[in-house]
């Protein structure tokens, strides 16, 4: 067969999937281009669901009391079985829809064709009628710091440690920083994470900043605040992290987690006069065309909101622009944040500090999960769900929840702050029957808590 493609999309993580999918079902010849040695991307083998199986395992040693005895390559032995369930899934969606997958790095070598590389076999070359790049991100490493070695960690590598360290750093406390430092705090591991900011992940809701602060300090994480490393220095035996502040703290190991760098480079883009910002990101109108309006972006390539969620529906709108030269979908306003820690987080809409900043009159319905039956009974009383809706028309504007299960409890109100009009209100939650018991039955308690501060 000919190497001409209607359509190569370049990365197999959830945007390239989304992207070939819809592309192959609109009956275009596509193939699909991944640097990795088998399919899923980085979300797969290096990022979401490695680091959530690890959760899930910690969470399930804690649950049996069996965690303090627990070594973290069993843990990762566990999140590979899942991840090879994962890659033979997918593996099958391509072949059950004709999608040719090519394993390799590729780069333009001008606007219609790539060229494979595959070390030890070669180069190849293939020309497409149009592109979408899905090549994902990877951790961004400074150049002043030897990730060669072997005790100096980012957030692929660390998922081959071979061992369970006494002590371990985390430089950076953004979402992957908090989530390892969970786990590691959890398998009985001390614990410092250092924080170049103020506040721990100051995108969400304070007082679920402050919750979140709360327990991992009762676990026994030593969180510092505004700290910028000078050096990293490593022997054999462990790191040295020196700050700017002149402190220095010595670990077995250092996990760097300071945010994550798309990979653009090395794509031979800038030659064919596709855009990148300052952050090295392809720049991308509405429909996710680049400059080249043939060659489309979506997922970590293009920035935020760097989700694997948003990526696989920016992957099917690029390519239903593609094929049908229009797209009236787009990615929702308001998309839920899933934080993995133990216990895991998520929000959806408006903060507090947003709404006074917008001087918006809102108000507050919370429900705390020890008062849940169903949380009684399984255990899981630590959280609660907290529900910000406008004063005057009950109009619901922002949801939060801390504690077990929060990542699937947060798509019921996901569901009504969606409704337009008077079907997003409070009076959804206070009118509905809820099973009982359920943790669910938390948005009838906020919404009759906050019900009460109005009237």
């Amino acid at each position: 067969m000919s190497d001409h493609y209607d359509i190569i999309v370049i990365g197999s993580g959830p945007g390239g999937e989304g992207a070939a999918m819809k592309a192959a079902k609109e009956g275009k010849r596509v193939a699909i281009v991944d640097a990795l040695p088998e399919v899923g991307g980085n979300c797969t083998h290096h990022a979401t669901i490695p680091s959530k199986a690890l959760r899930q395992g910690v969470q399930q040693l804690m649950d049996s009391g069996r965690h303090s005895g627990a070594r973290y390559p069993d843990l990762l032995r566990a999140a590979r079985g899942v991840i090879e369930k994962q890659v033979s899934m997918r593996r099958g969606f391509y072949s059950r829809n004709h999608v040719d997958v090519i394993h390799g790095r590729a780069a333009f070598v001008d606007d219609h064709t790539v060229e494979v590389s595959k070390p030890n076999e070669g180069r190849k070359r293939l020309g497409a009628d149009a592109f979408i790049i899905a090549a994902g991100s990877r951790p961004y490493r400074p150049a002043d710091i030897d990730f060669s070695h072997p005790r100096i960690l980012d957030s692929d590598t660390v998922l081959g440690l071979e061992d369970s360290p006494r002590s371990i750093t985390i430089y950076g406390a953004g979402v992957i920083g908090c989530e390892y430092a969970s786990i590691f705090r959890c398998l009985g591991i001390k614990v410092n994470l250092v924080n170049t900011r103020g506040q721990l992940l100051s995108f969400l809701d304070d007082e679920i900043i402050d919750a979140l602060g709360y327990h991992l300090r009762e676990q026994g994480v030593l969180i510092r605040h505004n700290e910028e490393y000078e050096k990293v220095e490593a022997d054999a035996e462990g790191v040295t992290l020196h700050l700017k502040s002149q402190k220095q703290i010595r670990t077995d190991y250092l996990l760097w987690a300071q945010g994550r760098a798309g990979n653009s480079d090395g794509l031979g883009l800038e030659a064919i006069g596709v855009e990148l910002n300052r952050r090295g990101s392809i720049v991308v109108n509405p429909c996710y065309q680049s400059t080249r309006g043939h060659i489309y972006a979506v997922g970590d390539v293009i920035g935020h909101p760097n989700l694997a969620s948003a990526a696989y529906d920016q992957g099917r709108f690029a390519a239903t622009h593609l094929v049908e030269g229009s797209c009236s979908d787009y990615l929702v306003e308001n998309i839920p944040t899933g934080i993995y820690t133990l216990p895991e987080i998520s929000s959806i809409g408006k903060t507090e500090r947003e709404l006074t900043a917008e001087k918006i009159p809102y108000e507050v319905g919370h429900s705390l999960f020890r008062h849940l039956a169903r949380a009684q009974i399984s255990g899981k009383t630590t959280g609660m769900l907290k529900i910000l809706f406008h004063r005057d028309t009950l109009k619901i504007l922002g949801i939060h929840c801390f504690g077990d299960q929060a990542s699937e409890i947060i798509h019921i109100g996901q569901a009504i702050l969606a409704q337009p009009g008077e079907a997003n209100s409070l009076m959804y939650f206070i009118n509905t029957t809820f099973n009982y018991p359920t943790m669910a039955e938390a948005y009838r308690v906020a919404a009759l808590n906050g019900i009460n501060r109005v009237s």
